[in-house]
């Protein structure tokens, strides 16, 4: 692929044709112009809007060092510094793992019953929780990460979304720094079994936080953590949303219930896979009190 100084065409239409021809060959025609709308600081239903003159050297060039990133199978989230999540923007960055489509099947869960307030285990770049109290204005949550750099990218995201105010973040390693009981308890937490990772992508295993997908040997480490205590941190009859790998749901469903959680149902994606356990805390607190954070 060569990148040309200026390009030789009689109108913008042409210009745009030779500019994508050339790169949709290595990346494809979606992320070529996804690409280039990037690099000329436009929306990318705005494309049409650049003139001739607009075909700057300067232009091209930005656009090619795009498009050569991602040729080395860089995440196109990375390459743009977003993704689009539910009905919202979100800054990402790779010290957070990238908000997944599926993980929309949680949060729809979530939204289909009332909750005045939410916790958020391993809140990441803030997908989760800031979607949710951009939905329900009336809630407040808190949201909780080992990582200080997905904390600081979760305030951005908090910021930008006009829920800062009712967002509260905390550095915690699950629930060790977390105070409070909840109404609705959130994770996508890491779910991958060390072997596995070789076996993803070069774009999750080059570029995505360790710490967020792998979950131990077989995957369930932080499943464990997060069904020991949960108990503690929920209202009677709250509820927690997991979101598992295909394979998990009875695991998880077990631990669960171990941890003395009752009502599990295994919730499916929209391709028919296991994609969320739900669980619900007694209706009445343990007579000896012991169940229930102060």
């Amino acid at each position: 692929m060569s990148r040309p100084g200026a390009i030789d065409a009689q109108t913008p239409g042409q210009a745009l044709a030779i500019v994508i021809a050339m790169a949709k060959h290595d990346i494809g025609t979606r992320e070529a112009r996804m690409l280039l709308a990037h690099a000329a600081g436009l929306d990318l239903h705005r494309l049409a809007d650049l003139g001739l003159e607009d075909f700057t050297t300067d232009l091209i060039e930005r656009y090619f060092l795009l498009v050569e990133r991602r040729k080395r199978q860089e995440p196109m989230s990375h390459i743009l510094g977003y993704r689009e999540f539910y009905k919202s923007r979100f800054e990402v960055s790779p010290s957070v793992l990238d908000p997944r489509p599926e993980t929309e099947v949680l949060v729809q869960l979530a939204l289909d019953r009332p909750f005045g307030s939410v916790l958020d285990l391993g809140v990441g770049s803030g997908a989760i929780l800031v979607t949710l109290l951009a939905e329900r204005p009336a809630v407040r949550g808190v949201g909780c990460d080992l990582s200080e750099p997905a904390l600081r990218l979760c305030r951005r995201n908090a910021k930008a979304l006009a829920v800062a105010d009712r967002a509260t973040l905390v550095r915690s390693d699950w629930f060790d720094g977390v105070e409070g009981i909840f109404d609705l308890v959130v994770s996508n937490p890491p779910n991958i079994a060390e072997w596995e990772v070789a076996t993803r992508s070069p774009e999750v295993r080059a570029h995505e936080p360790l710490v967020a997908l792998t979950g131990g040997a077989d995957g369930l480490s932080a499943y464990r953590a997060i069904a020991a205590r949960a108990g503690e941190f929920l209202t009677p009859d709250g509820r927690i949303l997991l979101e598992i790998g295909p394979t998990q749901a009875a695991a998880v469903s077990g631990l669960l219930e171990a941890g003395g959680l009752t009502g599990i149902i295994v919730h499916l994606d929209l391709d028919g896979r296991d994609r969320v356990v739900e669980a619900r805390a007694p209706s009445e607190p343990p007579q000896n009190g012991k169940n229930l954070h102060p």
